[in-house]
């Protein structure tokens, strides 16, 4: 597993985006075309990876982490926090996504406990939130699992593909994380 590792887990490592990754991020995306939609559009194109990817290595207020699964090396998928506000709030929001090979197998539920462990340990936040569309089961599993609790219901929340999507707000606390450990 390579030292650029933020965090180490059994079967999964995370480590910041480079831009050198954009050829396997975008392959696996275009791969994973079908498992995404209509939730979730990460880039698939070098020149669009080069600016998310831009964003997240160079805002303050994101922390962008690859997954990659310590067997094979391969990107598995990323976790990102988002929205990042420090004094009194300590609070981010999560942007995920698993890739089509990896769907499936538990590695994005232990990529999360590593994230939660970074931002409620090293980062310092006090809370982070998902918000997820109602009909997009396997996220709404994925926080479940992780001990997130649904805090409320926000129509036409995000625009996603076009649209004004309702969404429900899942969200964990340092506190909570510590009870479920």
């Amino acid at each position: 597993m390579s030292a650029r590792c933020t965090a180490i887990g059994e079967r999964v490592g995370l480590r910041p985006f480079t831009l050198a990754d954009g050829p396997e991020f975008t392959a696996h995306a275009r791969r994973s075309t079908e498992l995404h939609r209509p939730w979730l559009f990460p880039p698939q194109t070098d020149e669009a990876y080069a600016g998310y990817a831009t964003r997240l290595i160079e805002d303050p207020a994101r922390a962008g982490f690859l997954v990659v699964e310590r067997a094979t090396g391969r990107i598995a998928g990323f976790v990102n926090i988002n929205n990042i506000v420090e004094g009194a709030f300590l609070s981010g929001a999560l942007g995920y996504g698993a890739f089509a090979h990896a769907a499936g197998r538990g590695l994005m539920g232990e990529a999360l406990g590593l994230v939660l462990d970074h931002a409620f340990g090293p980062r310092g936040l006090h809370r982070l939130e998902a918000n997820i569309q109602p009909g997009n089961t396997a996220s709404l599993a994925l926080v479940r699992s992780a001990g997130f609790r649904l805090e409320g219901f926000s129509p036409g929340f995000l625009l996603i593909d076009g649209a004004w999507r309702d969404h429900e707000r899942w969200a964990v606390t340092r506190e909570m994380r510590a009870r479920v450990r």
